[in-house]
């Protein structure tokens, strides 16, 4: 089997301490994130992971598993790019001067999708979204003209083929428990047991 990119996409609880384990479960199998971003979703109270890993599907499949054995952690899903939509962000700042000279910043802008974020008199900021070839392509342009500095957002992604977490987790919710619960004999009797 050959690597390839995956995007996990991780259903959790928001608790201290949670992307700490995640990040050494990737570590302890020697498995290098490409990108990592984390939100809150479209449940109250939940977030999710988008993570991009490059690997074979059977690594990438024990490794979801594992991420599910995490107490917060609700669900974990993998897909390929070609299975979700997906986006990063870029800010590109070049040296007014050269940008204003040397290019037609208009055409420059419209060619690449990028807009003007803020023009000092010592440098522009540009910004773009795209899939990473696109955005690499905008700094092979801006390089001769001094690129100064070049920043990457992590990767943003929703799945093409799903109903989404929320009517999963509204289904799980509606389920009836399997037993009734009962009530612990001892809990009325606490000074009587736990007494030196």
């Amino acid at each position: 089997m050959n690597n390839q990119e995956y995007t996990i996409t991780v259903y959790t609880e928001n608790q201290i301490g949670l992307i700490n384990r995640i990040a050494i479960l990737f570590s302890r199998r020697k498995i290098n994130i490409e990108s990592l971003n984390t939100s809150p979703s479209e449940v109250e109270g939940i977030h999710r992971f988008t993570i991009v890993i490059n690997e074979t599907e059977e690594v990438v499949r024990k490794l979801c598993r594992q991420l599910e054995k995490q107490v917060e952690i609700l669900k974990a899903y993998y897909n390929t790019n070609d299975e979700i939509i997906w986006q990063e962000l870029a800010l590109y700042k070049v040296p007014t001067d050269e940008i204003a000279e040397k290019v037609k910043v208009e055409r420059l802008l419209r060619e690449y999708g990028a807009r003007a974020v803020v023009i000092r008199k010592d440098y522009t900021v540009f910004e773009t979204t795209g899939q990473r070839e696109e955005i690499d392509r905008l700094i092979t342009v801006l390089e001769p003209y001094g690129l100064i500095e070049f920043v990457r957002s992590a990767r943003v992604a929703i799945i093409k083929e799903s109903a989404g977490f929320h009517k999963k987790l509204k289904e799980f919710e509606l389920t009836e428990p399997g037993e009734e619960v009962v009530e612990n004999q001892y809990l009325n009797n606490q000074e009587e047991i736990f007494t030196m």
